[in-house]
C-alpha cells in the first residue's frame, strides 16, 4: 500500500517499514493498521536479522487516525494499536525505530514495544489522552508504566506534556538521542550491529527477554 513501504536490503538481513502518510503526520489508518500488524505475525525470512520502523515527513507518527476512531476494530476486545503493540513486541527478532519527529499518543505506544528506540534530540514524545478527556487502553497504562517506570509515567499518563527524547534517553526509557543530522548513521551503526549477529541466538535471546514482561489485560 502506498502510506506503508516494505523493502529489504539485498542480504534480506534487515527489513526496513517506513510509513509513508506524510501529510497526516503518519497517523494510523485501518488500512495501515492491517499491513503493520500482518508483518510483525508473519514468520520473519530465514536470513532476517532486524527490522527497522522509520516515518516520511517531519513526524514520526501522530497516532490513530482519529476520523476512524469509531468503527468497531477490536479484536477480542484490543484495539488495532493494542493488537498490533502486541505483535511487535512479540516479533521472534529485533525491532529499532528510527524517530525523525514527533511520536504522539499511539506514535509513543509504537516506541515503548520496540527493542531499540533512536531518536533526533529535537523529537518529543507525548500520550495526551487526559487534556483531552479520554481514557488510555488499560494495556497502554500498563507498558507504559512497565518501560518508563512509575514516575515517568505517571508524568506521561497524567500531565500529557510532551517530554524531549534527549530527556527520555537520560532516563532509559528510549534506547538514545542524537542529533537530527547523526540519526541516520547512528541507527544504522545499531542495525548493523544487530545484523552481525548470529539468528538464533537473536531468536533466543529476544524469546527470553520478552517471555514474562509484557503485561496484557486479557490477550488477543
Amino acid at each position: 500500500m502506498d502510506e506503508i513501504r516494505f523493502e529489504t536490503d539485498e542480504a534480506e538481513a534487515v527489513r526496513t517499514i517506513t510509513l509513508a502518510r506524510p501529510e497526516k503526520r503518519n497517523a494510523l489508518t485501518r488500512e495501515m493498521f492491517a499491513a503493520l500488524t500482518e508483518a510483525f505475525e508473519r514468520e520473519p525470512l530465514p536470513t532476517e536479522r532486524v527490522t527497522v520502523i522509520r516515518a516520511e515527513g517531519p513526524s514520526f507518527c501522530a497516532g490513530v487516525d482519529l476520523s476512524q476512531r469509531d468503527g468497531n476494530d477490536a479484536r477480542e476486545g484490543h484495539t488495532p494499536l493494542e493488537v498490533l503493540c502486541a505483535a511487535i513486541w512479540r516479533y521472534p527478532l529485533p525491532v529499532v525505530a528510527a524517530v525523525q519527529g514527533h511520536a504522539i499518543g499511539g506514535g509513543l505506544m509504537l516506541l515503548l514495544h520496540c527493542d531499540f528506540v533512536i531518536a533526533a534530540e529535537h523529537a518529543k514524545m507525548a500520550n495526551s489522552a487526559v487534556q483531552r478527556g479520554m481514557l488510555p487502553a488499560r494495556d497502554v497504562i500498563h507498558r507504559t508504566r512497565q518501560v518508563a517506570g512509575l514516575p515517568m509515567a505517571r508524568e506521561l499518563l497524567l500531565i500529557g506534556d510532551a517530554i524531549p527524547a534527549s530527556r527520555l534517553a537520560d532516563a532509559q526509557v528510549i534506547t538514545a538521542a542524537v542529533p537530527a543530522e547523526q540519526l541516520g548513521a547512528e541507527v544504522d551503526r545499531v542495525v548493523d550491529r544487530l545484523a552481525a549477529n548470529a539468528p538464533l541466538s537473536l531468536r533466543a535471546i529476544e524469546a527470553t527477554l520478552s517471555a514474562d514482561e509484557y503485561v496484557q489485560t486479557s490477550a488477543p
